[in-house]
């Protein structure tokens, strides 16, 4: 049966391994999922995967948020499953791209399409470019990207935890939702980025696989603690 910490993903968005390092073993058994994006993965390289994963249990999910001609996003694909890794993100720009990271997925890394940045609102949409109708409505715009990756064969999509609901009605409970976003009730971070916001309990009452969690732990005074708080909340939620 999930745990309330197997829903919990924990970013590792430090510019080294020796801080990474730190939260894995702080955190190794208290969450699901260790999140490694960009600022990372750019640093220290493929090996910094490989440390980790000898470190822990957990889940890797690998946030590169691929974009990229169809034959090689399905090539990057390739090496992430050498890597051993569990998820990977792409953006849903593209339905054939999509279908050729899924392929290059193999069934053993799943692909998790990217529907709209939570730090995106309907001022960026309409800066971007995007139809009135998208702009106008978020939901519709997730909605439509989310059935574009559902028809890849994608094994789910990011999307912030108020369109989770939504999503699970039109393409099934199987069909993953990763929510970041993520700020529990107790949490006020400085400068936050992120604009399309829900609580952990929120988030997994709509439905959410996996919750994004990473300020209001990293920031704690007590990282531990507040990961057992968010759990907290998440068991009494479901």
């Amino acid at each position: 049966m999930k745990k309330g910490k197997d829903y919990i993903v924990f970013p590792l968005d430090f510019d080294s391994k020796k801080e990474a390092f730190k939260y894995v073993k702080l955190l190794d058994g208290k969450v699901g999922v260790f999140k490694i994006g960009l600022e990372l993965f750019i640093k220290e390289g493929p090996d910094v995967i490989r440390s980790i994963k000898k470190m822990t249990n957990a889940r890797i999910f690998l946030d590169l948020k691929l974009h990229d001609i169809s034959v090689t996003v399905q090539k990057a694909m390739l090496s992430a499953v050498s890597l051993g890794v569990d998820m990977i993100t792409v953006h849903c720009s593209s339905l054939k791209m999509l279908e050729m990271a899924a392929l290059g997925g193999a069934g053993q890394t799943q692909v998790l399409g990217v529907t709209l940045l939570t730090d995106n609102d309907t001022d960026d949409l309409k800066m971007a470019g995007f139809k009135d109708g998208y702009c106008d409505d978020v939901n519709s715009l997730v909605l439509k990207r989310a059935q574009m990756a559902h028809q890849a064969g994608c094994a789910g999509i990011i999307c912030s935890g108020k369109e989770v609901e939504k999503i699970k009605s039109e393409f099934g409970k199987n069909f993953l939702c990763v929510t970041p976003g993520i700020r529990p009730g107790w949490s006020s971070p400085d400068n936050d980025d992120q604009k399309r916001i829900t609580t952990p309990g929120m988030a997994v009452k709509s439905g959410s696989d996996l919750i994004v969690v990473g300020r209001p732990i990293r920031e704690a005074n007590d990282p531990v603690k507040a990961a057992q708080k968010i759990v907290d909340e998440i068991e009494k939620a479901l």
